[in-house]
């Protein structure tokens, strides 16, 4: 055998069919070694990709993609399908500006089929395409890979129902790793646990799979000992049929999904059945780099770390950490503060509240729309729940929000974490609609911190002081800078400067440290501008609008979307109260790719640089103007 890199001279599946097991098994350890490398140089999903690497080999060995279509559920375990489909070459350029996106993107590669970043979209979308290529006649296979933390999620049992019935030549593979970011909650989760310690059943149903497969005598073999395995089935699970097989599924497993012969035995046999099969198998998440494998929750979305002792090449403190803390603080004085997440208590900062206030503490797994109508029934009954989420995953609670909360007046708190631009997880990631939706909802107040000690302060507001739906939303990673002279004051509106100025700037959140840079390069070349903060910006203060309506000039800057967004709002209030200046509106039109945070603000003109730019070339513009007004 040589010591030739298998990975880098594969350029399409087709160049790992003819690969033995033992070559496959080579190649996945070429594969982790990558993934390690590039994760700890870029950041990105690092546990989760190191479990899948032998289900990917398997999967593409036996399926024909593109010709079979692999839907990824959430996509953030597909680095080893990227570097196997011809993408190997940049994949050192993952999750960077205009490199490989860290998730399935069809716009990509013709080997992804669906693009892919929130939970539990698989099975719907696999089977879309399915009944899609049987419209057209076309003879293949469509398999969707999803997590048991996926499992958690509505949508994943709206998909199983209609596909079971559907009789369509759909598989779903179910990688059961015990996870889904924090360890999985609820009762599917004890159910496919019980499954998963049956190793007679796995290595029998193995066997039987593997006798199918003899030429002639396999498959009457097979038929007859099927009421065998059947009486297996019933022994082992206590139950005439799994709940997939309720579903009208045919269900294979659980297998082990490092055991690539046997992975591919079971894929075999699942495309001879030309109808609805689940195949369960069982992973390892983490697996091949000892701290990932220790500790996979830690390790499931990195940011650069250092490969020799796992430890990230940057830190300090963070939005998250701030409210984690706080959170505790207040559920010490207050018992009946609760905390809800989605399956996220590492990344929300709720780690040391889930362990001191076990009682008050509640992961509802991958469930967002469930949350909230959760928290609208503890609310109902006299507690007060806080919802820790991130601001890309709020969005699928939009109803809920509105018909379980809003309309009833009950008082439940939105924490929105990652509002704003969040960098290299690009367009499904993006924190930059929940202003733009939450406003169209009644009875919702949302404060919008610019430092740690709003944000404690906008968080016992919101709990204490509000009535209906409150939110404090507040941006990835830490403060930035805030002028000494700065007094934040507590009210719904800061005004920052020179009020006699003609120019007045209106933002909201981080945008305002940018905005502060701005004012103090313009004011060294003699252009004053005076800055109206907005500290709550639903519903619109009031005073905030009279503050604006006697200026000349009045920008309003936004790190959330221009269609609907609050500075359309701000500006179309403006006016309806009489004002006569001049509106300019800087805001996002959506869809911001993957880049660095302080990139993709620049390219919208969010910056310090480019408000700076903006309304310095706006004044000369308009100096030129009079002068030649004058002249004429």
């Amino acid at each position: 055998m040589t010591n030739k890199s298998l990975l880098d001279s594969i350029n399409s599946p087709a160049d790992i069919k003819e690969m033995t097991v033992e070559e496959l098994d080579r190649l996945a350890v070429e594969i982790r070694e990558r993934i390690v490398e590039t994760v700890a140089q870029n950041g990105g999903h690092l546990a989760s990709n190191l479990g899948v690497v032998e289900l990917t080999l398997a999967i593409h060995s036996v399926f024909n993609v593109p010709d079979d279509k692999i839907v990824w559920d959430v996509g953030h375990q597909c680095y080893a399908h990227k570097m196997i489909t011809g993408r190997c070459s940049r994949i050192n350029t993952i999750r960077t500006e205009n490199g490989l996106s860290g998730f399935p993107k069809r716009s990509e590669s013709k080997y992804d089929c669906f693009d892919t970043g929130h939970s539990s979209t698989s099975i719907s979308a696999a089977l879309g395409i399915a009944c899609a290529e049987k419209l057209n006649n076309r003879d293949s296979y469509t398999v969707a890979v999803i997590g048991d933390g996926a499992l958690s999620g509505g949508l994943a049992y709206e998909g199983l129902n209609n596909a079971g019935r559907s009789g369509k030549n759909l598989i779903v593979i179910l990688n059961d790793n015990k996870m889904s970011i924090s360890h999985n909650v609820g009762s599917m989760a004890r159910s496919l646990s019980r499954m998963r310690i049956l190793p007679g059943y796995l290595r029998a149903k193995t066997k039987v799979h593997r006798i199918e497969r003899v030429p002639v005598v396999g498959k009457p073999i097979t038929s007859g000992v099927k009421h065998v395995k059947d009486w297996m089935r019933d022994e082992f699970f206590g139950q005439k049929n799994n709940l997939f097989e309720q579903f009208g599924f045919t269900y294979y497993g659980p297998y082990d999904g490092h055991n690539i012969s046997q992975l591919q035995a079971a894929f075999r046999a699942a495309k001879r059945k030309n109808s609805p099969v689940l195949i369960h198998v069982c992973t390892k998440k983490g697996k091949g780099y000892g701290y990932a494998e220790s500790d996979p929750k830690s390790f499931h979305g990195v940011s650069a770390f250092d490969v020799e002792t796992g430890e990230p090449r940057s830190g300090g403190e963070c939005y998250s950490n701030i409210f984690g803390r706080k959170m505790c603080e207040l559920a010490s004085k207050e018992k009946r503060l609760c905390a809800i997440t989605a399956a996220m208590s590492i990344g929300t900062g709720l780690n040391a509240f889930s362990k001191k206030y076990k009682d008050r503490f509640y992961d509802v797994g991958i469930a967002e729309e469930h949350a909230i109508t959760f928290a609208s029934g503890l609310a109902a009954d006299g507690m007060l729940p806080v919802f820790a989420v991130y601001s890309t995953f709020l969005q699928r609670g939009y109803d809920q929000i509105l018909h379980d909360a809003a309309l009833q007046k009950l008082h439940i708190v939105l924490c929105i974490d990652r509002a704003g631009i969040v960098g290299e997880d690009g367009e499904t990631h993006q924190g930059i609609y929940d202003a733009a939706f939450l406003r169209t909802i009644p009875n919702v107040t949302v404060y919008s911190p610019a430092s740690f000690r709003e944000l404690e302060a906008a968080l016992e507001k919101a709990i204490f002081d509000t009535e209906g739906v409150a939110a404090v939303r507040y941006p990835r990673g830490g403060e930035l800078y805030l002028p000494e002279d700065y007094e934040f004051g507590g009210k719904p509106f800061s005004v920052y400067g020179n009020e006699d100025a003609k120019i007045l700037l209106v933002t909201y959140g981080r945008e305002f440290s940018y905005a502060c840079f701005a004012k103090e390069k313009l004011a060294a070349q003699g252009i004053d501008i005076c800055i109206l903060k907005l500290n709550t910006i639903l519903p619109l203060p009031v005073g905030a609008l009279m503050k604006a309506k006697p200026y000349e000039d009045v920008y309003f800057f936004e790190e959330g979307v221009r269609s609907g967004g609050l500075g359309e709002y701000f500006g179309f209030c403006l006016y309806q109260m009489g004002f006569v200046g001049r509106y300019h509106l800087t805001a996002l039109s959506g869809c911001v790719p993957q880049a660095k945070t302080d990139s993709a603000l620049h390219k919208a003109g969010l910056d310090s640089k480019m408000i700076e730019i903006k309304i310095k070339n706006d004044v000369s513009i308009g100096g030129k103007a009079n002068a030649l007004k004058k002249k004429t």
